[in-house]
């Protein structure tokens, strides 16, 4: 048997298992077998070096016709293994473009963001600027400057975080230390009142620190407002009819509003405010206590002795302040009976705003 009879014999092996092969991966398996360093038809073509000199240019050209038909067979075979499994595959991920798409869920503002945004637009309506503050504040800030006595009860550990001396070890206790976690954003208007001549008209939102055990109308903290104007002429008529129009524009021009004498530290007179109950009308009910009326907000004529205490005239000035905190008036809006649920995260809960 000739070596051309061998080649040709390869040839029909070859080209046997080229059509045998169901995949790619098969495919080159035979490739390798044959054509590859290792392949046996590789290995006979390195042996024409052997022949004589007579037998080579047959062998020679019949060497060449093999090698082209598998190399051929195999390119043929591998357009149609590379087109059957792209088929498969455009088939396996075909999309039904006739299909409602999948939705994703959207977020959206957390409804004490969204309140608050409402506060600040009503007020900016009116002419205010929104000012921020630290959350970290001294004790001047926090109590002194805003007519707190040193003994007052908001001053006590039990009512305020104060910050403890990183210096050591032991714990801060009462009166050692003046810095702490703003109990209210007063300490805003304070900083503004410093650095701003009247007239000032200016809203201050942010969160707040206290040591409250989170109930139903308590939490540790919460976010709240304070409005302070400071101008000639400002009377406690101007605090009223500001107060009516935020009322109006946030739960509606049918909600009446009534002031009630009460007593802050940097007010004088102070007043606590409350809106009749959209439950019941002002008829009485489980959500008021039968009393028709809804707390919402304290205020006042500012104090003298704050303005002593960032150099403005109170001879020339007077000025009003107020504070609300958002997430009461969230849950009055709203009905929510519960200041957690604003916390909690449930979004079965949030999804209602």
């Amino acid at each position: 048997m000739t070596i051309a009879d061998d080649l040709r014999a390869l040839e029909a092996e070859a080209l046997a298992a080229v059509d045998a092969s169901g995949t790619l991966g098969e495919l080159e398996e035979v490739r390798i077998a044959f054509l590859g360093k290792k392949g046996s038809l590789t290995a006979v073509l390195r042996g024409l070096g052997g022949l004589s000199a007579e037998e080579r240019p047959e062998a020679g050209k019949v060497s060449n016709e093999v090698r082209r038909a598998v190399e051929s067979a195999l390119d043929s075979r591998q357009a149609e293994l590379a087109g059957a499994a792209r088929a498969a595959r455009i088939s396996a991920e075909a999309v039904d473009v006739t299909l409602p798409g999948r939705r994703r869920p959207v977020g959206r503002q957390h409804v004490i963001s969204q309140i608050l945004g409402e506060i600040v637009e009503i007020f900016m309506g009116l002419g205010y600027m929104v000012a921020e503050g630290p959350e970290v504040e001294l004790d001047y800030y926090n109590f002194t400057a805003l007519n707190h006595p040193p003994d007052h009860p908001a001053r006590a550990l039990q009512d305020t975080f104060y910050v403890r001396d990183l210096s050591g070890d032991r714990a801060v206790v009462e009166g050692e230390s003046d810095v702490l976690l703003r109990t209210h954003t007063s300490p805003t208007q304070v900083h503004v009142m410093e650095s701003q001549k009247p007239p000032i008209y200016v809203l201050a939102p942010g969160k707040v620190f206290r040591r409250d055990v989170a109930d139903p109308s308590h939490l540790p903290q919460f976010t709240q407002v304070e409005g302070l104007v400071v101008d000639e002429g400002i009377t406690f008529g101007d605090l009223k009819g500001t107060l009516e129009h935020f009322v109006h524009q946030m739960f509606g021009p049918e909600r009446r509003v009534r002031l009630r004498p009460h007593f802050f530290p940097f007010t004088e007179p102070s007043a606590e405010v409350d809106v009749s109950c959209g439950i019941c009308g002002g008829s009485g009910c489980r959500t008021c206590g039968g009393e028709g009326w809804l707390e919402i907000l304290g205020c006042g004529m500012v104090d003298p002795n704050v303005f002593d205490f960032v150099g403005i005239d109170p001879e020339k000035y007077t000025g009003f302040a107020f504070g609300m905190g958002v997430e009461r008036i969230a849950m009055l809006k709203y009905g929510v009976p519960d200041l957690r649920l604003y916390v909690e995260g449930d979004t079965r809960f949030l999804h209602q705003f």
